[in-house]
């Protein structure tokens, strides 16, 4: 029987979004063994209601589950919104870590007290958010933009594109004329497309990406739960996808700069299922 810490980490995103917090993961954490798992054939969530994404992540973390995930991170910042505190109460024996808008170190550490925070409608209609910005920052000037469109254009891997440049052009040059001196990223995909946004606003905005810090949070509990690899060697990871897992593993390939192989999983009535 394999102890329980040798038991690989769940991250589950709508996408390839999530691979910006496994990389924070991996690098925090590098003998630990992970699981990846990007829901392709709904991606966005961020245009999804909530109730849909709570559906779909119940879902996911039971095939995580079934994989012997001994701690499950929700890498999107919509299905946090939408299923962490659900997620928690439905499957109590399992620790979950989600992504929060960093609202707060922003609000913290302006100067102008004016801060851009880009995320999905789902993310920014979530009471997460609401209650983020209620305790963290209510002496700050918060501007908001969905910045459609991005997400489709990060899956498509057009990471400097023309089109890519309008979309965060549109989002940001309203807020830079308001004086923002901070841009929070409140959605995993947007941290693949930092070196835009910071030759946009340039070197005197500050660009919030909260992996690291969730990869330290995923390590704290870990740690506290006595369930850290004992494992000398790198971890392995595993990826699946609803998708087009072909085209996955380029997109792995392009974000991350390593290739790996990526199963196929698919929607069944009732839950997924591998092929």
């Amino acid at each position: 029987m394999t102890a329980a810490g040798e038991h690989p980490i769940g991250v589950f995103d709508s996408g390839v979004g999530g691979l910006s917090v496994l990389r924070a993961v991996v690098n925090e954490l590098p003998n630990e063994d992970v699981i990846y798992f990007g829901d392709q054939a709904h991606v966005p969530y961020g245009s999804k209601s909530l109730l849909e994404v709570r559906d779909l992540s119940v879902e996911i973390t039971r095939f995580l589950i079934n994989h012997s995930a001994k701690l499950i991170v929700v890498a999107c910042n919509t299905a946090s919104a939408a299923a962490l505190h659900y997620l928690r109460e439905a499957f109590p024996e399992i620790p979950f870590v989600g992504m929060e808008p960093a609202v707060k170190p922003a609000a913290e550490h302006t100067k102008t007290g004016k801060v851009g925070v880009l995320a999905t409608p789902a993310t920014f209609q979530g009471e997460l958010y609401a209650s983020v910005v209620e305790r963290f920052a209510s002496n700050v000037a918060i501007f908001q933009d969905t910045c459609f469109g991005l997400v489709r254009q990060i899956e498509l891997g057009r990471l400097s594109t023309a089109k890519t440049e309008q979309i965060l052009r549109s989002a940001l040059d309203p807020m830079l004329a308001e004086g923002i001196d901070t841009v929070v990223l409140g959605c995993t995909h947007y941290p693949f497309v930092i070196p835009l946004i910071e030759s946009i606003v340039g070197p005197e905005v500050n660009v919030i990406d909260p992996a690291p810090a969730i990869a330290r949070q995923v390590r704290r509990l870990l740690e506290s739960k006595q369930l850290l690899s004992r494992d000398l060697v790198r971890g392995k990871i595993t990826f699946y996808t609803t998708g087009d897992n072909h085209r996955m593993g380029l997109l792995i390939n392009k974000l991350l700069g390593e290739s790996h192989p990526v199963q196929k999983a698919r929607w069944r009535k009732g839950g997924i299922v591998k092929p």
